[in-house]
């Protein structure tokens, strides 16, 4: 074990990607180079108990949130790809 800590932005980005979007710990473990047991452990310290329904409520829309602010990052990128593009293929023209 290698005893190293993490940032509380660093948790936050794993929790978004485990919880927003769906990925499963072993991919999310795998990309971000920690263990499952650390995503494991992140994951239950945001997760709501399960017998409060408005914490529940509360923690879906928290999450589909993070999921939709995740697909507008991913759109915006992608926009800013092809407005690059377009210039460049206008400069061409030109």
């Amino acid at each position: 074990m290698s005893g190293q800590r993490y940032t509380s932005e660093f948790k936050d980005e794993a929790v978004k990607l485990m919880t927003g979007c769906g990925y499963s710990v072993t991919y999310d473990a795998e990309r971000l180079g920690v263990s499952q047991r650390s995503i494991y452990k992140w994951l239950k310290a945001v997760q709501p108990l399960h017998n409060n329904s408005d914490e529940h409520e509360l923690f879906e829309a928290m999450r589909e949130i993070l999921c939709l602010k995740s697909q507008l990052k991913q759109t915006e990128e992608e926009r800013d790809i092809l407005k690059k593009a377009a210039r460049y293929f206008v400069s061409l023209l030109e």
